[in-house]
């Protein structure tokens, strides 16, 4: 027997294998909230097993049809989501990366070992030109993450130098020489990586002081005007953000980060698997992932003590699900298979950082190609979308819209010892003057009937699109037809002030409101 909770409606349970879970909402269009950045739609690419090699970069000699290097097929793919902005070359790889490995003739550029990620020869074919180039193809912004850990202020000075400098000094002049002729666009730089780890084991205050050492030689000028992102915390260690805001301030920075992923078992040492999952893994999954929103509610409340005024912002630029990694692949190269349950985790999480939208200006997910919650696996000329692929695309319209409050009950869903809530979901209104609202079913079995009081809003027309499929570990297969993807949602109606909902189970609804 199954029973299902909720603050309006008391305890219900039944036999049946499904149900329907009933709710009603309450959209406030006449109240736009803070606008939703296109930023919280980013990525992040990191030196880790395939990720750029064979991921991004095949070289200008493959066989695989790529444009200077880069592969087309991932271009097109990453442009048709309108991907933001990406995040290189790590990662804790960052901390170890010498930028200056990465320009000059491919052939003379040293072979070094990633110590981090399967001690996999580095040969460095991908560089700072090709990262910018690739960035260019697909329409992103670079976000640069800098080397705090193993190397000093200079070394980060002189790249951004390298790559920004308009001017005649030695290093304007090397970049030509190598290629580029006008500067790159450099808008986000991070400096450090997980300094509490990974990134040299500091402690908050010895990181404090890195930082400030470091931003003091950043010389964020007209030819530099990128944000300066400081290293923040893992997942719930609101201290480091207390410490880090109180020493640092608002005016040596503008973002600070936070890095939280979604363990279906909550224990780093066996994290679970990708595919033939139970249905409670499921369930785990799901509460794990929604401690997204506690934990950023806390981190913002430190952060509103120090910076009232909310001058710097809160990147998530990292996140998504961590699972064992496939059967037979290198285990440091984090290559996992990708399903429905990942494509409703991405949803539910963009329905998180909408609601914290004023604060939560960046959010990059792990990682693009071929590793964690991967938006494209490749193998050699093959390649797949995944269906965390095809949440991205169904919120395009987010991006850059206006948050729009809604007013939501959701009854608890109770499966073992989790008892969380049946379904989450946000609004805004897009760019193109329509409102937008996303619902994300968390329930294996349920349906949700949610009728939706409109208010204000006088709409003629919905439409919208559905992701979902039978089985809750499905995926898009290389080399077969796509299984997992997009088609249009008819359980959508309009009946006077009101829109009614019909969302099946375990899918992410995106609808349009005209």
């Amino acid at each position: 027997m199954k029973c299902t909770v909720g603050a309006a409606v008391g305890m219900f349970c039944w036999n049946a294998v499904a149900a329907t879970i009933t709710a009603e909402a309450t959209l406030h269009a006449d109240q736009p909230g803070p606008q939703i950045s296109r930023y919280v739609y980013g990525q992040f690419s990191e030196h880790l097993g395939a990720g750029i090699y064979d991921g991004v970069w095949v070289g200008e000699d493959s066989d695989i049809p790529n444009t200077r290097g880069i592969r087309n097929d991932v271009v097109a793919a990453l442009k048709a989501v309108k991907v933001p902005v990406i995040r290189w070359p790590g990662g804790c790889f960052a901390d170890e990366y010498i930028w200056r490995d990465g320009i000059g003739p491919r052939d003379k550029r040293p072979v070094r070992k990633n110590n981090w990620w399967g001690g996999s020869p580095e040969t460095n074919r991908f560089g700072s030109h090709e990262f910018f180039d690739f960035a260019e193809q697909i329409g992103a912004d670079a976000y640069l993450a800098v080397n705090v850990g193993s190397a000093t202020p200079t070394v980060m000075r002189e790249w951004i130098e390298y790559l920004t400098s308009p001017g005649e000094d030695d290093l304007a002049r090397e970049r030509r020489r190598n290629g580029r002729d006008q500067p790159f666009k450099v808008p986000f730089v991070g400096i450090g990586n997980e300094s509490w780890g990974c990134g040299g084991a500091m402690t908050p205050e010895y990181y404090s002081n890195e930082y400030r050492r470091f931003q003091e030689f950043f010389h964020k000028n007209a030819d530099n005007p990128a944000v300066r992102v400081a290293s923040g915390a893992n997942g719930s260690n609101t201290e480091w953000t207390d410490v880090v805001m109180k020493n640092v301030g608002n005016k040596r920075m503008d973002a600070i980060s936070v890095h939280y992923y979604t363990l279906p078992t909550g224990d780093w040492k066996k994290k679970g698997a990708a595919t033939g999952f139970s249905r409670q893994e499921w369930y785990d999954t799901m509460h794990w992932t929604l401690r997204m929103d506690e934990i950023l509610k806390n981190h913002i409340a430190v952060m509103d003590k120090h910076d009232p005024e909310k001058i710097v912002g809160l990147y998530v630029d990292e996140w998504g699900t961590w699972y064992d990694v496939e059967e037979g692949t290198n285990p440091g190269h984090l290559y996992q298979l990708n399903t429905l349950r990942d494509a409703v985790v991405a949803a539910a999480n963009f329905n998180i950082f909408h609601k914290h939208a004023e604060r939560v200006r960046m959010a990059n997910i792990a990682q693009t190609v071929n590793v964690l919650q991967a938006m494209i696996l490749t193998d050699g000329a093959k390649m797949v979308l995944t269906p965390t692929y095809y949440a991205f695309k169904m919120y395009v319209p987010f991006q850059d819209s206006v948050y729009l409050p809604l007013d939501v009950s959701a009854p608890l869903v109770t499966s073992g010892n989790r008892a969380i809530p049946s379904f989450n979901a946000s609004a805004a209104r897009g760019k193109d003057g329509k409102t937008y609202l996303a619902v994300t079913n968390l329930t294996v079995d349920d349906d949700l009937s949610l009728s939706v009081n409109l208010g204000s809003l006088q709409a003629r027309k919905v439409s919208g699109e559905v992701l979902t499929a039978s089985k809750m570990d499905a995926l898009n297969e290389m080399g077969a037809a796509e299984t997992v993807k997009p088609v249009v949602f008819k359980g959508a109606k309009l009946n006077g002030g009101k829109l009614a909902l019909r969302i099946p189970a375990k899918s992410v609804v995106v609808v349009g409101l005209e």
